[in-house]
């Protein structure tokens, strides 16, 4: 597999004890996986969670898919950032996306009025930090800043940047990503949609910025058919917060696919046809990890939350690691595809 084609795995559970995180990470200790990724979550810190790992010896590649801007100050993001890579002795990447309109106002008396201009200007505060190392001035209006310096870090834990991100689901998203992000991170998104509408947006938004456009990683479910497993019961399960999402039904809508929110078992059962839910054996998981790379993916991230919750985490590592090896170490998905 060429650099440019990496399968990852996400941790997909609130964290509880980052020690239930340690079998996912030695999938990338390994060289399974290419990257270990963790949300945004709110019961052990995620960061601090991928700080634990590194400490108890596994100092991996990492990313955040996607963190939230609402809870983090640009500054202290690059601070947070540099940190982890430091630790890890790799670059992370850090994602970030406005998150709900209403935690948004919970948080801060309003939701963003702009979310993707937002966004926007939150990345482009933390990659300034992270690339240049002080903002002279910046008259944003969500982040005003002058004479901010982040202090300068020795070689090697300050060579290479954090890669920043951005979480992206519509075009005015992938086009504020492709203005000032490294990566574009989707989640749920159908392969032909991610080519045919955001790949083009990003395009956009980064050739008007005059820069290139960020690469794109894509968070894909994926479950093994095994005895005992209903495609239709663990799509629900594993996709029930994102069918309730407005911004999420919306693009799967404009994607082509017929969702009915007050119908959870049918929409469930059209990410299943559609391919955006990947369910089947070893030869049908692996072709839809595939179509994704055809549509110009660059990174794919195995998303097992439906069999997390439903049968545990060793039954989630256990699908992670016959679809990326498929019983034979010397042909997993990082040499083969």
């Amino acid at each position: 597999m060429t650099s440019s084609r990496k399968v990852s795995v996400l941790y997909p559970l609130q964290v509880q004890d980052p020690r239930d995180v340690l079998p996912l990470a030695e999938l990338v200790r390994e060289g399974v996986a290419a990257r270990l990724w963790l949300g945004q979550s709110v019961a052990l810190e995620s960061h601090h969670v991928l700080a634990y790992l590194a400490g108890a010896g596994c100092r991996i590649p990492v990313g955040l898919s996607v963190a939230l801007t609402a809870l983090r100050h640009p500054y202290d993001a690059a601070v947070q950032a540099r940190t982890l890579g430091a630790l890890t002795g790799h670059p992370p990447v850090v994602g970030y996306g406005a998150g709900e309109p209403g935690f948004v106002a919970a948080l801060h008396g309003a939701p963003y009025a702009r979310p993707a201009a937002a966004v926007a200007e939150y990345l482009d505060v933390l990659r300034r930090l992270l690339h240049e190392g002080r903002l002279d001035h910046h008259s944003g209006p969500l982040f005003p800043m002058r004479g901010v310096v982040l202090p300068r870090m020795s070689a090697p834990a300050g060579t290479t940047p954090p890669e920043v991100g951005a979480g992206v689901l519509r075009p005015g998203m992938a086009r504020a990503a492709g203005s000032v992000a490294d990566t574009a991170i989707t989640w749920l998104t159908p392969p032909d949609y991610v080519r045919d509408v955001l790949a083009p947006a990003l395009e956009k938004g980064a050739r008007d910025a005059g820069r290139e456009r960020p690469r794109i990683v894509t968070v894909v479910h994926a479950v093994l058919d095994r005895p005992g497993r209903s495609a239709m019961v663990l799509a629900q399960r594993g996709t029930r917060f994102h069918l309730c999402a407005p911004h999420y039904v919306d693009m799967l809508r404009r994607a082509g696919l017929d969702l009915d929110v007050s119908d959870p078992v049918s929409s469930a059962r059209e990410l299943v046809e559609e391919g955006v839910f990947l369910f089947g054996g070893l030869r049908e998981i692996r072709a839809g990890i595939e179509r994704h790379f055809e549509a110009g993916i660059d990174e794919v991230v195995i998303n097992p939350v439906a069999v997390a919750e439903s049968y545990g985490v060793p039954a989630a590592v256990a699908d992670l690691r016959e679809i990326l090896e498929g019983g034979n170490p010397d042909r997993s998905l990082r040499n083969t595809l």
